[in-house]
């Protein structure tokens, strides 16, 4: 790390660190950086070393980011603890990879939900749920001296809003940082904060942007349109779907487009040339960059989207498909915004973008110190371009009719009016979503009663809906729901008052319930329970285990609904050998869904803790079988991805087995845990380090360049827990016999990488290999055969 860029090297030796001193630091430091500070940034950042409630909406590209620094540092200056807190991981990523660039990684933590780093650090990056279950839990005693909270306008989303909002109820002692571009009227969230902590909020806002934006409404056929903008030098695009099948479509076509010159595809093959592109999308993604076309979506592995920001930093993408949340304040520089559509579907219904979303994905547009301006582009609906194609045609044949294109089913009509308005109009006012259910109600009635302002558990539930940022009416709804509750767990015998008549007194939480139940994990307590109800000597025990989790889990639906075909076709082809006729091949097919291992025993199990344990009414449980159906198969990410042709869904698989892994490790009590389940443990963790991870690599990469002095953090001991570190082995073992014994010799030679001067390439192996079979036969790797010992 630079001296020059590392900010906490400058903090004071002598622990002077009044606000003055500070800010001439922080100051001093942005100058070196060559920085020139914005009017609407430098009244922020005296605001933020004054100790304010700061509430900064200004435009994208007027650097908030910078204004969050300065918090960190006021934080770290003065020995507290900061956190900083985003809508998605990869922003929350970006952020933990620049803290540490500025303010040294012995200083900054991770927490996600899926991966936790360093998590005892003074400044914390961490998803917005993160934050809020902590402080539900901990309530004001949890060590939090200031909140940066970045895409503040998700405060007023409807599934996630609380989340954002349940922060500004329960910290009274944390100075708040509330940062958007998009935020409309805050005058709820400033009451709110003011009557919290005693101290108004300072309220800084512009319209102003560092790089203003030009708009255009296009007519031309969408490859017409990106050319044009290609050869006018308004590269890079940013083209926006909101599916990403779209994105994909889009990108396989603008392969036939010529974006780059010669020197610029050499440019981009130097750039790849060492990245490994080993997953089955890997070779299709990466055909797509040396067409300077980059693809941006959840879909895709953590890997990928990295290596598309970073081309795109160095300026070497002419266009990027991506899904709507690019906007979300991901880094990756962008000269033009250009919609294809100005509806989405929303999970529920197609509908027009509110003027919020379309500020936020349009602002994107112009780079603050390259661009003199930003562009925006709205493309017609293709049936209007079509007819207007059509129209120009006739005229040419002195008015031969023609057939007007129609629009596609389900279409939702916007035109340049619609575009105009979306521009002309503000953000949509932030409005306050508040909902009580048993989760809430139970994490607040197991809190530390020392945290507790009011009474027990359920005193703070009413004081946290009276403090809500919700209308009169809606709060005195909010109260009856909330004794609706108190009574449906005092009813199952979870909740019982301390005092001996059971009338008075304080409510509280049966012993019997596990401590770490939580909103993030609410079936894990059915799961503990259910599990008990197997037989450990049983074969097939750690695979029900397995299944039992995966139960547990959220649907992965992309996956399912391969694995459904891949059955429906397979059974098809059967039931033709066989002599079905067609009409009942048909009703036969509609009985078929994916593979659910234990789902009668499971559902049994479900309906009864159900009866007893209420606030389970709005979860499903859904058994599955993807990491068992892996696990029993042996089978690799790559051809898992390849058999069920999940070549454009693979981040999707990867996070689903992450999630499962991190469920069977932490969920499952150890004296449940027998070899079986160690091995699938060991399996999946295996699995998913070969596939990515890098998160975790690029943490270890900055610690070892650290500054002299800091504090590093060894590698951890793998072999600490014998058991799992047999299993470890085993399965590594496992890996690269069935990769020899599938002459995937590329795999094998991978998975020896880690062996200092390994001499064992994939020629190397394939020789040795050929060798072997000469003398004593094929290789043969047989998992079942081993499940069965």
């Amino acid at each position: 790390m630079s001296p020059t860029n590392n900010l906490s090297a400058r903090l004071p030796k002598d622990g002077a660190t009044g606000p003055d001193e500070l800010l001439d630091i922080f100051l001093g430091w942005t100058a070196d950086q060559g920085l020139s500070l914005y009017p609407a940034q430098e009244e922020a950042i005296l605001e933020v070393m004054a100790g304010s409630h700061v509430i900064l909406a200004t435009p994208t590209g007027s650097g908030k980011s910078l204004v969050a620094t300065a918090s960190h540092f006021r934080t770290l200056a003065t020995g507290g603890r900061a956190f900083y807190t985003s809508p998605i991981k990869a922003l929350v990523s970006e952020k933990f990879f620049a803290c540490c660039e500025e303010l040294g990684p012995e200083n900054v933590g991770l927490m996600t939900g899926d991966a936790s780093v360093n998590r005892d650090a003074p400044i914390i990056c961490c998803t917005a749920e993160v934050l809020a279950n902590m402080a539900l839990r901990e309530g004001s005693g949890i060590d939090a001296s200031t909140v940066v909270m970045d895409e503040f306008h998700f405060y007023g989303d409807p599934e996630r809003g609380m989340a954002w909002q349940l922060p500004l109820l329960l910290l009274p002692r944390t100075t708040f940082l509330l940062m958007s571009a998009t935020l409309g009227d805050t005058a709820r969230v400033e009451e709110g904060l003011r009557d919290l902590s005693g101290k108004p909020p300072v309220v800084i806002s512009s319209d102003e942007r560092p790089v203003p934006l030009e708009y255009t409404y296009a007519k031309d056929p969408l490859h017409e349109t990106i050319n044009d903008l290609v050869s006018a030098n308004k590269a890079p695009v940013y083209l926006v779907h909101f599916t990403q099948r779209a994105c994909a479509e889009q990108a396989q076509a603008l392969t036939s487009v010529a974006l780059l010159s010669k020197e610029e595809r050499k440019e981009i093959a130097r750039a790849t040339g060492d990245f490994d592109f080993d997953s089955p999308y890997g070779k299709e993604l990466s055909r797509y960059l040396r067409h300077g076309v980059g693809l941006h979506h959840g879909g895709l592995l953590p890997k990928y989207r990295l290596l598309v920001e970073r081309l795109a930093r160095k300026g070497l993408l002419k266009v990027i498909c991506g899904t709507d949340t690019l906007g979300v304040g991901v880094n990756v520089p962008i000269r033009t915004v250009l919609f294809t559509q100005l509806a989405k579907f929303d999970g529920e219904r197609s509908r027009l973008l509110n003027v919020r979303e379309f500020k936020q994905i349009s602002g994107r547009a112009g780079r603050r110190g390259f661009d003199e301006r930003g562009y925006v582009v709205c493309q017609a609906p293709a049936h209007i371009i079509e007819n207007r194609r059509l129209a120009a045609k006739a005229a040419l044949q002195r008015g031969k009719k023609f057939v007007r294109a129609k629009p596609p089913k389900g279409f939702v009509p916007w035109d340049e009016k619609t575009f105009e308005g979306l521009i002309a109009n503000p953000p949509e006012a932030l409005q306050a979503t508040f909902q009580v259910d048993h989760g809430l109600l139970l994490a607040l009635l197991q809190r530390d009663p020392d945290t507790m302002r009011e009474g027990d558990g359920f005193d703070a539930l009413m004081a946290l809906i009276e403090r809500s940022h919700t209308s009169e009416g809606v709060t005195e709804r909010l109260k009856h729901i909330a004794q609706e509750r108190l009574d449906e767990l005092i009813l199952a015998g979870l909740v019982h008052s301390d005092s001996p008549d059971g009338d008075t007194g304080q409510w509280r939480v049966d012993e019997n319930l596990q401590t770490d139940f939580s909103l993030m994990h609410t079936l894990s307590l059915f799961l503990v329970g259910a599990l008990e109800t197997l037989t450990p000597s049983a074969p097939a025990y750690g695979l029900n285990v397995l299944s039992f989790v995966e139960a547990t889990l959220e649907n992965p639906r992309a996956v399912l609904y391969q694995q459904e075909r891949r059955l429906k076709d397979t059974l098809i082809t059967q039931w033709k050998a066989e002599g079905v006729e067609y009409e009942e091949r048909m009703r036969r097919l509609e009985e078929v869904t994916w593979p659910k291992p234990c789902a009668e025993q499971i559902y049994t199990l479900y309906n009864l803790f159900a009866q007893s344990h209420p606030w389970v009414a709005n979860e499903h449980i859904a058994p599955k079988s993807i990491a068992r159906d892996m696990f029993e198969r042996y089978i690799s990410f790559n051809d898992y991805v390849r058999d069920l042709g999940l070549q454009r869904m693979e981040g999707v698989l990867l996070r689903y087995l992450n999630t499962t892994y991190k469920s069977l490790a932490q969920t499952v009590p150890q004296d449940a845990k027998d070899e079986s389940i160690l091995d699938i443990e060991a399996f999946l963790r295996t699995t998913l380090e070969r596939v990515d991870s890098s998160l975790l690599r690029e943490w270890e990469k900055m610690t070892q360049v650290s500054a002299p002095g800091d504090v590093h953090q060894g590698p951890v001991d793998i072999s600490a827990d014998a058991k799992a570190f047999r299993a470890r082995i085993r399965s590594e073992l496992h890996h690269l016999v069935r990769c020899l014994s599938t002459e995937d010799f590329d795999g094998a030679a991978r998975a020896l990488k880690q062996v200092p001067e390994d001499p064992w390439q994939a020629e190397r192996l394939r020789a040795e290999v050929e060798g072997f079979t000469e003398s004593h036969g094929r290789l043969r790797f047989d998992h079942q055969a081993r499940l069965s010992q």
